[in-house]
C-alpha cells in the first residue's frame, strides 16, 4: 500500500503518480447563511477527480504483485471519472486500457478517455449499472489479458482512503471533525474516510449524501436524477464498511443551484456531485450549529459537464 517507495515499470509514470493526493482543504464561507463548510479539493488531482487515488492504489498494487504484465489490458466499468483516471495512468504506466461506459454518460468524459488512448466501449444500461460490471467479468473470463480493478468491491478502495484521504483531512483541519458527508458511487471514499475520522474523533457524524430522487439507503426506489457518478441504481458492497450515522437527501435542482454558486461566488469550477456534497454539508451545519466543523469533498471538475444541464443558460442570463 506504500506508494512513496514504489518505482513503476515505466519511469515516466512517476511524474503523474507524484501529483495524486495531498489535495488542499479549504474553508467555504457562506455569508448569507452564516455558515462555513470545509471542502477537500479533489478536483485538483491530475485527471481532475478523486478517482485518481483509486486508480493509483489499485494499479500500483497490481504491478507490485505481478498481476499486470506487459500485454495486460486494464478493463473497468465506469460512469466516467474512474475510467478517465485509469486511462491516464494506463498511458503513463504503459498498459492498454478499455473502459465500459453507459451511453448516458457525458460526451466530455468519452473524449477524455479516448484522448488518453484508451478503448471506449459504450453499452445500453437502462438505468442498471450492473450491466457493465457483468460485461467486464464476462470479457475477463474469455481473455486472460484483462485485468479488472473491480472498483466496486476492491478493499484497496476503502483502505487507501482510510490511510491517506482521511488522515489528510484530520491533519489539515487541525482540530475536531464534527461531521463528514459525501455521496457514494463505489462506497470506498465514504467508508475509508469515515473509518479514519471515526477512529480519531469517535463523536463525529458520518453521513451519506443521496439524491432525493434515488435515496437507496432510505429504502426508496432509484429514479432518474442529474447528479452524475453517484447512486448508480444499487448499493455497492463497500458501502457496508462505512460507519454511517445517517443520510442527507439533496435534490438534483439543489445540487445544480449549489454547483453554480460554487462557480460564481467562489470561482471553483467543480462538477454537480460537488455541489450536492456542499448542499448536504450545509444541511448538517444548520442542524448541528454554526460552531461545528463539517467536512465534504469537491470531487471533480466542471469541464466534463459542458454538455449536461449544469451548463444550460436560464432566460435571465440571455442577452437581449
Amino acid at each position: 500500500m506504500s506508494h512513496d517507495v514504489f518505482y513503476p515499470r515505466q519511469p515516466r509514470a512517476a511524474a503523474v503518480l507524484s501529483l495524486i493526493g495531498n489535495t488542499p482543504l479549504v474553508p467555504l464561507r457562506f455569508e448569507a447563511e452564516n455558515l462555513t463548510i470545509y471542502a477537500k479539493c479533489e478536483f485538483i488531482n491530475p485527471s481532475g477527480s478523486i478517482k485518481d487515488r483509486l486508480a493509483k492504489t489499485v494499479l500500483v498494487d497490481a504491478e507490485q504483485r505481478g498481476l499486470l504484465k506487459p500485454d495486460s489490458i486494464i478493463l473497468e466499468c465506469s460512469s466516467g471519472n474512474t475510467g478517465i483516471a485509469l486511462s491516464m495512468l494506463g498511458a503513463a504506466m504503459g498498459y492498454r486500457v478499455a473502459i465500459l461506459m453507459s451511453q448516458g454518460a457525458s460526451v466530455e468524459r468519452r473524449h477524455l478517455i479516448r484522448q488518453l488512448g484508451a478503448e471506449l466501449i459504450l453499452f445500453e444500461s437502462e438505468g442498471h449499472y450492473e450491466t457493465g460490471i457483468a460485461m467486464s467479468r464476462e470479457m475477463a473470463e474469455k481473455d486472460s489479458r484483462y485485468f479488472l480493478p473491480r472498483q466496486f468491491e476492491n478493499v484497496l478502495n476503502v483502505k487507501d482512503h482510510e490511510m491517506h484521504t482521511g488522515p489528510e483531512i484530520i491533519r489539515q483541519l487541525d482540530g475536531p471533525v464534527d461531521a463528514f458527508v459525501t455521496g457514494y458511487g463505489t462506497g470506498g471514499t465514504l467508508a475509508g474516510v469515515g473509518k479514519a475520522i471515526r477512529a480519531h474523533f469517535p463523536q463525529s457524524r458520518i453521513c451519506a449524501m443521496e439524491p432525493s430522487e434515488a435515496a437507496l439507503l432510505l429504502g426508496e426506489m432509484p429514479c432518474c436524477h442529474h447528479i452524475e457518478g453517484i447512486a448508480d441504481g444499487f448499493l455497492p458492497q463497500l458501502l457496508q464498511q462505512a460507519p454511517l450515522d445517517g443520510e442527507v437527501k439533496v435534490s438534483s435542482n439543489d445540487a445544480m443551484t449549489m454547483t453554480k454558486r460554487l462557480h460564481r461566488e467562489f470561482g471553483l469550477l467543480v462538477g454537480t456531485s460537488s455541489g450536492a456534497n456542499v448542499a448536504a454539508a450545509m444541511t448538517l451545519a444548520r442542524e448541528m450549529g454554526t460552531d461545528k466543523r463539517v467536512v465534504t469533498l469537491l470531487c471533480d471538475r466542471a469541464e466534463r459537464y459542458f454538455s449536461t444541464s449544469l451548463f444550460d443558460r436560464i432566460p435571465s442570463e440571455e442577452k437581449a
